[in-house]
């Protein structure tokens, strides 16, 4: 028995004396390939989609390009040797990141529902935040914040470099490069944006 086929012997006739099988998923190749989807019940409910990697591509760098213009922006609302600090620790925490990475016999990606659970807590309490501070702000609650940040998406680094590395419980696959570039970019600008939020000293 192969990946995506069943065999005839596990399928049982129907009323009519007929064998029903599913039909066999289409590979990857033929996934993205720009065809229409096959019609299985309403041809007419079904429309044709196609997809052009040209502005897939544009549409990806409109997107990054805009991330780190926001970024940019953010960061000049600070010093400048604050913002030269933040990047020099984010750059350390990434390589110390990516060693541990390689090193460790720790595989992050079977840890998928403790992130999330992280990730939970984080927006829960940056919703709160967003609706206390503007009225008292708490510098001990604002800085908290950051640090619980900085630690989940310096996580986040790690589990993205081991799926990315593929030695692990899950991995990435290498057809999937632009999905785990961009896991990878989010997680040092969200880091840096932590950092900066830590460290970061505002200009008068």
């Amino acid at each position: 028995m192969t990946q995506g086929k069943l065999l005839l012997a596990n399928k049982s006739a129907n009323g009519s004396g007929e064998v029903l099988v599913a039909p066999i998923p289409p590979s990857y190749e033929e996934a993205t390939a720009g065809t229409s989807a096959p019609c299985y019940n309403d041809c007419e409910m079904l429309t044709e989609f196609t997809w052009d990697d040209r502005n897939i591509r544009r549409i990806f760098i409109r997107k990054t390009l805009s991330l780190s213009y926001m970024t940019g922006m953010l960061s000049s609302f600070y010093n400048t040797k604050s913002v030269v600090l933040c990047l020099g620790i984010t750059a350390a925490v990434c390589l110390l990141v990516t060693v541990f990475s390689f090193q460790s016999k720790i595989d992050l990606t079977s840890y998928q529902g403790v992130l999330f659970v992280f990730c939970m807590v984080m927006f829960v309490s940056g919703i709160v935040l967003a609706m206390v501070l503007p009225y008292h702000y708490v510098p001990w609650l604002d800085a908290t914040y950051a640090v619980l940040g900085a630690i989940l998406f310096t996580l986040f680094l790690a589990f993205d470099t081991q799926l990315i590395m593929g030695n692990k419980r899950y991995s990435i696959s290498p057809e999937e490069y632009v999905f785990a570039t961009l896991n990878i970019y989010l997680d040092i600008i969200y880091i840096f944006s932590f950092f900066l939020q830590i460290f970061g000293t505002k200009n008068d």
